[in-house]
């Protein structure tokens, strides 16, 4: 007689409990599986080990005004397609994609607010939006935002991010590094501080333009900074180059940034620097 019969047992399936998708984050600096809420709560911040994730406008204008003191600017400007661009997917139909994507009509936002004490212009490019490309309307949008500061007799702080010129747009989009170029060479003619905050990725031709023409330079940790990326600079020079060339840090040392600034403290920081520059642009500017 066997030890134990055969009987049918009942048995409870237990469900794998739904998780809601978005809740948990990857950190791509140290790998470590980050809960969300803690990272919005940490102005997008890796609490384990300080990698910077990229911003959205409306957060990052939020990180840097005061409560309900930014006024927008300007937010009827769009895009058209004046070339009649052709290629895999046509310029409206991309135009369309990021407007649904992001809720905005290009890829900066731009108008005046409060930090601290100090009213200023501010302008914020958003990556989300084709990458932050630069075309006229974005062109457009940080030349009025110089002009009407320099009207105002305040400064102008502009977070740049981008990928460079918008390609859909041709040399219309080139022309937009000469005309925001002259706009802040009058600001600074007239005695008023500009301070642009470099942040992931900020390349090519805002670069080359109004992204390194500050009294200030600043830049988040860890910003991909350049005109072209390492493989075509390698490929152009035939030479090996330095580990992190392009990245924050090492363009610190190189002399081409003033201040690498944690997004934590880069408010405050920015209202040491305006309080500082509020009685010497013009000397700052000529060396002195």
């Amino acid at each position: 007689m066997p030890l134990f019969s055969k009987k049918n047992y009942a048995t409870v399936k237990v469900r794998k409990r739904d998780i809601p998708d978005g809740l948990w984050l990857k950190c791509p600096g140290c790998q470590e599986i980050i809960f969300k809420q803690e990272l919005d709560e940490n102005a997008a911040v890796c609490p384990k080990c300080g990698y910077h994730f990229q911003m959205n406008r409306a957060d990052r204008i939020k990180l840097l005004t005061e409560a309900d003191s930014f006024k927008e600017w300007d937010a009827e400007l769009y895009s058209v397609d004046t070339l009649g661009f052709t290629g895999t997917a046509s310029y409206p139909s991309k135009l369309e994609e990021n407007r649904r994507k992001t809720g905005y009509r290009d890829a900066i936002t731009i108008g005046t607010g409060l930090m601290g004490t100090h009213k200023i212009g501010l302008g914020v490019m958003d990556f989300a939006f084709l990458g932050a490309s630069m075309g006229s309307v974005v062109g457009e949008k940080v030349t009025r935002l110089i002009e009407k500061s320099t009207r105002e007799k305040i400064p102008v702080i502009l977070v740049c991010a981008s990928g460079g010129a918008r390609m859909y747009e041709g040399l219309f989009s080139l022309m937009q590094m000469a005309k925001t170029s002259g706009a802040l060479a009058r600001h600074a003619e007239a005695g008023l501080a500009y301070i642009p905050v470099l942040t992931h990725p900020t390349m090519a031709g805002v670069m080359a333009s109004f992204a390194t023409l500050g009294d200030l330079i600043v830049a988040e940790p860890a910003a991909l900074i350049g005109f072209a990326g390492p493989r075509v600079i390698k490929e152009t020079t035939q030479q090996d180059l330095p580990e992190g060339f392009q990245r924050s840090e090492f363009l610190l040392k190189k002399g081409l940034l003033d201040m690498v600034v944690n997004r934590k403290q880069l408010k405050q920081t920015l209202i040491l620097a305006l309080d500082y520059l509020r009685d010497k642009p013009v000397a700052l500017q000529q060396g002195g």
